[in-house]
């Protein structure tokens, strides 16, 4: 879910990996048509890299959720 929203609204995905200010910065890039796509591969770089983050949390706590 969080990966389409990524691509098709990309700043509010932002805000559901806890990075408002990024989602800020990413809104206004893609207010342009031009910036829409770099906004994009931002927001789906961002969501992998929150997935990454996750994974390596649960991995260091050692629990099994």
């Amino acid at each position: 879910m969080r990966l389409l929203l990524a691509i098709f609204l990309p700043f509010v995905a932002f805000f559901t990996i806890g990075r408002p200010i990024a989602g800020i910065m990413c809104l206004i890039l893609q207010i342009t048509l031009i910036g829409w796509l770099p906004a994009a591969i931002w927001a789906v770089y961002a969501l992998g890299q929150y997935q990454t983050d996750k994974k390596i949390e649960k991995a260091l706590t050692g629990t099994k959720s």
